[in-house]
């Protein structure tokens, strides 16, 4: 049952995003050339409602689904790794125009063709997490 009610939010949440056009192929080509607003105005406002939520949370108002404290870790330091990391996920963002959660939104809306940008997200997580280990972290 509790699956459930992640399905149904899942839903709508991919209804929202299609709605918005937040996983437009054109809105994106347009965010990556600095011609519209409309996709730095979305994801403005995931980061607004983050920031909000985390605090609000953090204060202790918002429990989790058991009623347990939210408790966030802190992060080390490693600014060069999120630079790094942040320009692979940007450079794959703009080729395949889609970001990860998109990409399963898209297949369902009939795109097919992200059945291999899919396949290949598979693969690459695959491959990270034989690297894993030898890898600079």
């Amino acid at each position: 049952m509790k699956a459930l009610k992640f399905l149904l939010v899942g839903i709508f949440f991919g209804i929202v995003l299609v709605k918005s056009e937040a996983v437009s192929w054109y809105r994106i080509y347009e965010m990556f050339r600095f011609q519209s607003f409309h996709m730095y105005g979305i994801i403005g406002t995931a980061i607004a409602s983050g920031i909000l939520f985390l605090q609000i949370s953090k204060r202790g108002y918002i429990k989790s689904i058991k009623g347990a404290a939210i408790f966030v870790p802190k992060k080390e330091n490693g600014f060069m790794r999120y630079i790094i990391g942040g320009t692979i996920f940007g450079f794959g963002w703009a080729l395949i125009g889609a970001c990860p959660g998109p990409m399963y939104i898209l297949l369902g809306t009939g795109v097919w063709s992200m059945l291999i940008v899919i396949t290949a997200a598979i693969f690459g997580t695959f491959i990270y997490g034989l690297l894993k280990n030898k890898l600079p972290h």
